[in-house]
């Protein structure tokens, strides 16, 4: 079975409408039958199905790559900043983030909505904790990009995310830069997996240590690192509260963002309340009108029942006054 096959199955199920996944990765299932055989069929019956943050993300990787992309140049820039402990540049970057993050929250409402979906509060909120998770970290910005995304993104540390079962066939996930991490394993910035990856390297080369002019970038998270000076304790700190304003600044953002939805859905509630009210009592005031007539329409039909007997009486009695009339005028005197 081909990764890359599977892949382009995967990546052409996870650009469909969400509610169309499932029966669309049983039809490939099916075809993947009769075109590759069992094996590859069975694979792509264990696609995950995207949650609906997951599926807007690929939305936005398939209908507007751009703006993925300006994120991920802008996560590059505030990781330089950061291993350069340059707390004025990473605060004016945080800012441009928040920027740039409510504007591709804007574009992924207008995808998802043409798309025939439209994101909830919560899902939306899933959405931003992804987007962030992409300027976060390298890897984490191509997960997003791949298209393939099955779970949101949290960025957990300030330099690591997790993306264990996060895309749909790692395998073939193209990194920006660096070398790929293991196919369904994430690649962390520990020591013991630099220490691991080097005696990789030396089993290749015969116990050799590589040469300088070939020594790749170590990956940070799952992306690269660039060496940095050590810092001192007031510089990690300053890096560290450029980031601390910048969440706090978007949490409060958010809670002006529930509060102003909150308000907005309090004024209709009322609205409609005081028009649920005023229909009721019209209602009201029509069943009583309703009745009225109802009685009003008894009545005139009893009173027309009485006025046709009355017309019938009157016309009998007026037949009997003819024929008497008549009897007399024809007796002789």
């Amino acid at each position: 079975m081909g990764e890359q096959q599977l892949a382009e199955i995967a990546s052409a199920l996870y650009q469909l409408p969400l509610e169309g996944f499932v029966a669309a990765r049983a039809a490939a299932a099916k075809a993947a039958v009769a075109d590759s055989g069992r094996e590859l069929a069975d694979a792509v019956r264990t696609l995950p199905k995207p949650s609906a943050a997951a599926w807007a993300v690929n939305m936005l990787a398939v209908h507007r790559p751009g703006s993925l992309a300006e994120l991920a140049e802008l996560g590059t820039a505030m990781r330089g900043a950061q291993e350069d402990l340059d707390a004025v540049a990473l605060r004016t970057l945080s800012q441009k983030r928040r920027q740039l993050l409510n504007q591709v929250m804007d574009t992924a409402r207008e995808v998802a909505e043409q798309q025939g979906r439209r994101l909830s509060g919560a899902v939306a909120t899933e959405v931003e904790q992804t987007l962030r998770a992409a300027t976060v970290d390298e890897g984490a910005a191509a997960a997003v990009r791949s298209g393939r995304l099955v779970r949101v993104l949290s960025a957990d540390g300030v330099d690591r995310v997790d993306l264990r079962e996060a895309v749909a066939v790692p395998g073939v996930l193209s990194l920006p830069a660096g070398p790929p991490s293991e196919a369904g394993a994430p690649v962390t910035a520990n020591d013991d997996g630099a220490k691991a990856g080097s005696a990789a390297e030396g089993r290749r080369t015969g116990g050799k240590p590589p040469t300088a002019t070939v020594e790749k970038p170590r990956l940070k998270a799952v992306g690269t690192k660039r060496p940095a000076p050590t810092p001192s304790a007031v510089e990690r700190a300053a890096a560290r509260l450029a980031e601390a304003e910048d969440a706090a600044q978007s949490a409060a953002e958010e809670a002006r963002r529930r509060a102003a939805e909150f308000e907005a859905a309090e004024v209709a509630m009322t609205r409609l309340g005081d028009e649920a009210r005023s229909l009721r009592a019209r209602l009201k005031e029509v069943d009583e009108e309703f009745e009225l007539a109802r009685r009003q329409r008894d009545s005139a039909a009893a009173q027309r029942q009485l006025a046709a007997r009355a017309a019938d009486k009157g016309r009998r009695a007026e037949d009997l006054a003819r024929e008497r009339v008549l009897r007399l005028r024809d007796t002789p005197d």
